[in-house]
């Protein structure tokens, strides 16, 4: 049976970055119903939208403080079933986030475990240790947050009795659930519940290698010394009884009509995350070895034969993205300058291109740069405790040339400036201004949806297909369908001869025969 999933182009839309309807300077879900139009034109079959859920907005929304309601910030439940509702009218899935290695420190559960003894069942939901050396002033093992220092926080720092601490992989304010309490399982199974009741059609996964963590909490033998997703502390992550909860998640969702996607946050390395996409766990995971990319052949080779031979290893499904809230802006990334931005319209042309599902991120279909935010106006807390700042990637999204409004973003006249800076010239990029540009990357992005759904419908692409890399000495970059189509990009510093056959579709115009450096084609070989 095929599944909408396998080939669905998904738009990512970080809700306080997209539009906002109150005028407050942040976006909101009123402003996504708003621009649904906008959103059914691009040509995609999904959304996902980042967390909305009540939040002290520590760590813009994923400190999650109650799961089964929507935060004032952005609206109320009648504006996410309204939502739902003009999505579904347009034929668009939905998938929510949900963050079930850790909570927020403001969670009813969380503040009866701080209220409770230690020892307490109420602790027994979190991770709580006592502390180490003679004062229990130290703490509990030598783990690192994500974000930069301990991993470990005094509950009651002034007590001189309770000397325990809770551990928090992310920053203080989000402690982090113990699965190996069942409660905790039985309690997300009705988070779960909760929104496929309500008509969610999916959900996203974060840190979904996470909640499981070494029995004991031992130290880490390799102690972290950059931020990386926790990747080098492996005590903390992708533990074998994760998969259990997975399986049971699986079986939840394929319990309902239709049945609803799961997709993780795996980063890990493609052999290990294709692991949770067994054919009785998760559909797909995100590709992070390609999402991380650069401008480099070799390394798309790499990273592209890496995940289809994990994939095939298990039967799991095909997923690709290049872009999302936490990565830098692929027209930076790829170069910046003038090449950067052509790059980047190659890469979006490849990326619909490949077998499977494909995911971008708002604002790719702009081709938004990355932007360098002042550091006295960063708003993230990875760069307050770890000297990385994802900020340049959230600056909300130009909808028109004038200023007024940020750019659309806010209603013209509201006079509050948005949650982060927007830059100088922010309005070249706007929808606006794009939409009557047929060489722009949105009429690009929406020409290539448009011929990415024909060649579906017609069979040359088909779903879950393997791939081949390979790369040439001329730089150009072909990636094989098994179904017979080819995604050429010509990565090096001369236009390229593509193989002989049928053009399908191209990010730049073909010159004297020849694709040129820095652009994209998919062709049907003779």
């Amino acid at each position: 049976m095929t599944h909408w999933w396998q080939t669905a182009l998904i738009y990512e839309v970080y809700p306080r970055s997209f539009g906002d309807s109150d005028g407050d300077g942040v976006g909101d879900l009123r402003g996504i119903i708003e621009r649904m139009p906008y959103l059914a034109s691009l040509g995609v079959q999904g959304l996902w939208l980042t967390p909305f859920q009540r939040s002290p907005q520590v760590d813009q929304g994923y400190d999650i403080s109650d799961y089964c309601d929507v935060d004032p910030l952005f609206g109320t439940l009648d504006d996410l079933d309204e939502l739902l509702e003009a999505a579904h009218a347009n034929g668009l899935r939905v998938l929510v986030d949900i963050v079930p290695n850790h909570t927020s420190v403001e969670h009813p559960l969380f503040q009866d475990a701080l209220a409770a003894a230690p020892g307490s069942a109420e602790r027994s939901l979190f991770h709580f240790r006592a502390g180490g050396g003679p004062t229990g002033d130290e703490a509990p093992n030598n783990w690192v947050s994500v974000f930069g220092g301990p991993a470990w926080h005094r509950a009651h720092p002034s007590s001189e009795t309770d000397t325990e601490w809770y551990l928090h992989l992310f920053s203080s304010a989000q402690p982090d659930w113990n699965w190996d309490n069942p409660e905790v399982a039985e309690y997300f199974d009705g988070v779960l519940r909760f929104w496929f009741d309500r008509g969610v059609d999916g959900i996203r996964i974060d840190v979904a290698h996470g909640l499981f963590k070494a029995e004991g909490l031992p130290d880490s033998p390799t102690v972290p010394t950059v931020i990386d997703g926790l990747r080098s502390n492996p005590l903390a992550m992708d533990q074998e009884p994760v998969h259990g909860i997975y399986r049971r998640w699986r079986s939840l969702a394929d319990g309902y009509t239709p049945a609803r996607l799961l997709v993780g946050e795996v980063n890990l390395e493609p052999e290990r995350s294709a692991r949770y996409t067994r054919p009785d766990e998760l559909h797909q995971t995100f590709a992070f070895a390609f999402a991380r990319l650069g401008w480099n052949g070799a390394d798309w080779v790499d990273a592209g034969t890496r995940l289809d031979e994990a994939r095939r290893a298990v039967g799991g499904e095909p997923s690709w993205a290049l872009e999302n809230h936490d990565l830098v802006r692929t027209a930076t990334r790829f170069g910046g300058g003038e090449r950067g931005p052509a790059r980047a319209r190659a890469a979006l042309v490849a990326l619909l291109g490949l077998p499977g599902a494909a995911y971008v991120y708002q604002g790719q279909e702009l081709g938004l740069p990355e932007v360098d935010v002042p550091i006295a106006e960063r708003a993230d807390p990875m760069w307050q405790q770890g000297g990385v700042s994802r900020d340049g990637a959230r600056i909300p999204l130009p909808w028109t040339v004038s200023p007024s409004g940020a750019h659309g973003f806010s209603p013209s006249g509201s006079g509050v400036a948005p949650w982060l800076p927007v830059p100088a010239g922010w309005g070249d990029f706007a929808v606006e201004r794009q939409q009557t540009d047929a060489t722009s990357t949105l009429a690009l992005f929406r020409a290539a949806s448009t011929r990415r759904a024909e060649l579906l419908a017609s069979g040359v692409f088909g779903a879950a297909e393997a791939a081949s890399w390979s790369l040439d000495a001329d730089g150009l970059l072909l990636c094989r369908r098994s179904g017979g189509a080819v995604v050429a990009v010509a990565m090096g510093e001369a236009a390229v001869r593509l193989p002989a056959g049928e053009l399908l579709f191209a990010s730049a115009p073909l010159v004297d025969g020849l694709l040129p450096a820095d652009a994209a084609a998919w062709l049907l070989p003779a």
